[in-house]
């Protein structure tokens, strides 16, 4: 394959690189501990946390999970905001030899009892927020081992007893709840600071992490990604961001701003795992819709690195309290999880001075695939050039690499590529590759200088501000609805979100309304995931074989009934 794409890469970012400098991700988190013991490895509520505090409380919750039988390979699920808690949970983990399995804290009975049965889950760990929502679950899956963190559980005696307090009781937002078999966080830590950690061999063929994504079969399949599938992308990541690297005043600490969330890939990766490759530190955000709390966070930081979605980049950029915060030392500004719009681009270039770098990946691939160089001073308006060590071509339906200057499916080989999906062989087959490629469902171009660009989506999945959604699982949630006949679902343009959730509905009772169809879907399925459009129509267009024709409602104007 020709690789053109190499000859457009800024100084000094190999067109290879070393990607088995660490068997696991375990190897790669313990030569950081003892490397940068001292400094803050992250910042939450304005206490910092050092590399060894997370190191010392990592080992403890490991030896506590081992005092459990867990052993090796066993799934451990982290329901947890940006926390923390949720660094020590997963070091933990890993440690242990487990299997890090991260959920969505805003899931719902449904979608979590779903994940933790098809991972099977032996402990979760989940925040108290959550906890009502597992009870409602708790017998129907087979986790047997509930550890309960609050917020304030890191934070020291005082100050964390305010924090719970204030959320318990002042926020009310801690539902009531009843798990009588659930350990709590810390007292889990204190006893495993009498235990021995029994060191778990873990290669690079073991699994690190089961990251859930939606399916064609309409619910989420786990993406198995091995510790050198991880280790590899961070260490491509890391190669790629230095030309803006090496803008930051020698012997000055890297600082990330954490407004991903942790769950996600995106944030699992590029601002956990490759913080603490490099050293650097994370200004952990616990919830980045609210902008006023974030914009404070950011107004007594220093910070260079901020990756994120299009809509935070355009929530900040619009708020009243933008200029509180000292841009001025941001260097590397990466987009990704959903398409970046030029306008958010150009007003975040005029009033920061650091271009929107772009950046594309999936789930399946650690995440990042491609990204524009770091060094850009212009919005490109594509997803950049393929990262070191990984080839993209444009595939047609038969499989066959399609001549330059037309669209294909995108497809991406490289050791950040997943081994398939959990258990499900049917599923890992038809996006792979006899050669190793992975069919990511998106149509693409690919210019002269090697420059990806999107330009449709050959799959019916729905992108709400970087998460996915699949049209399958909404429709099966929505025809489970009395009054229900038919439904689909479809993704629409929005401008805060990139694309919102529309579902048109054939109505089996006349009397069903917008309300009652909204009302259902807030007990069944994640906020993102909730349609924000609802269209009744009396039939809906099909194949002759009956087949719902979703592009058809896309492309046809709206009918009203």
């Amino acid at each position: 394959m020709q690789k053109q794409w190499v000859k457009q890469y800024p100084e000094g970012v190999p067109a290879q690189v070393r990607t088995d400098l660490f068997p696991s991700l375990v190897a790669l988190m313990e030569e950081s501990f003892r490397k940068f013991g001292t400094l803050p490895c992250a910042r939450f509520m304005g206490r910092a946390f050092s590399f060894s505090e997370f190191d010392q409380r990592s080992r403890e919750f490991a030896a506590y999970l081992q005092s459990l039988g867990l052993t090796k390979g066993d799934r451990v699920a982290i329901m947890l905001p940006n926390v923390p808690q949720y660094v020590v949970a997963v070091a933990g983990v890993l440690r242990a030899g487990c299997v890090v399995v991260n959920v969505n804290p805003l899931y719902t009975p449904r979608e979590l009892e779903h994940q933790l049965k098809d991972a099977g889950a032996k402990a979760l760990l989940i925040l108290e927020n959550f906890a009502a929502t597992f009870q409602q679950i708790q017998h129907h899956v087979p986790t047997q081992h509930v550890i309960l963190a609050a917020m304030g559980d890191s934070m020291g005696w005082l100050k964390g007893l305010l924090i719970n307090y204030v959320v318990r009781k002042v926020k009310k937002m801690v539902p009531p709840f009843e798990l009588p078999q659930a350990v709590r966080f810390n007292d889990a830590l204190s006893q495993g600071q009498g235990m021995t950690l029994r060191p778990v061999p873990v290669g690079p063929d073991d699994i690190a992490v089961l990251q859930y994504t939606g399916g064609t079969t309409g619910v989420s399949k786990g993406a198995v990604l091995l510790h050198r599938n991880l280790v590899a992308n961070v260490l491509q990541c890391e190669a790629w961001y230095q030309p803006a690297l090496r803008k930051i005043p020698a012997g000055e600490q890297v600082v990330t701003i954490c407004a991903l969330p942790l769950y996600h890939i995106f944030g699992f990766n590029t601002n956990l795992m490759l913080g603490l490759r490099m050293g650097g530190c994370n200004i952990l955000i616990p919830n980045p819709r609210d902008l006023p709390a974030v914009l404070k966070t950011l107004s007594v930081e220093r910070f260079h690195s901020f990756p994120a979605v299009n809509t935070l980049f355009n929530a900040l950029a619009h708020h009243a309290d933008f200029n509180t915060v000292d841009w001025s030392h941001l260097r590397i500004s990466v987009g990704g999880g959903m398409a970046v719009q030029q306008a958010t681009a150009r007003l975040w270039l005029e009033k920061t001075g650091c271009a929107i770098c772009e950046g594309y990946g999936l789930s399946e691939t650690s995440p990042v695939a491609s990204c524009n160089p770091v060094d850009a001073t212009a919005f490109t308006g594509t997803i950049g050039l393929p990262v070191p060590n990984t080839e993209m071509l444009l595939l047609d339906d038969d499989g066959a690499e399609v001549p330059p200057g037309q669209p294909g499916e995108i497809a991406i080989r490289g050791p950040q590529v997943m081994a398939g999906y959990w258990q499900r062989p049917d599923e890992t087959a038809k996006v792979m590759t006899a050669d190793g490629f992975f069919r990511t469902g998106d149509v693409g171009i690919v210019d002269e200088r090697g420059y990806f660009r999107i330009v449709d989506r050959k799959k019916d999945m729905i992108l709400v501000s970087g998460f996915n959604v699949y049209p399958n699982e909404v429709e099966d949630v929505i025809t489970q609805m009395p009054g229900v006949l038919e439904c689909a679902a479809i993704g629409v343009p929005d401008e805060h979100s990139g694309e919102a959730v529309k579902v048109v509905i054939v109505r089996r009772q006349p009397g069903l309304t917008e309300a009652e169809v909204k009302q259902w879907c807030e007990a069944n399925l994640t906020g993102y995931k909730r349609p924000r459009h609802i269209e009744f129509r009396q039939d809906l267009p099909k194949t002759p074989v009956g087949k719902i024709l979703r592009r058809e409602l896309r492309d046809k104007p709206t009918i009203k009934t």
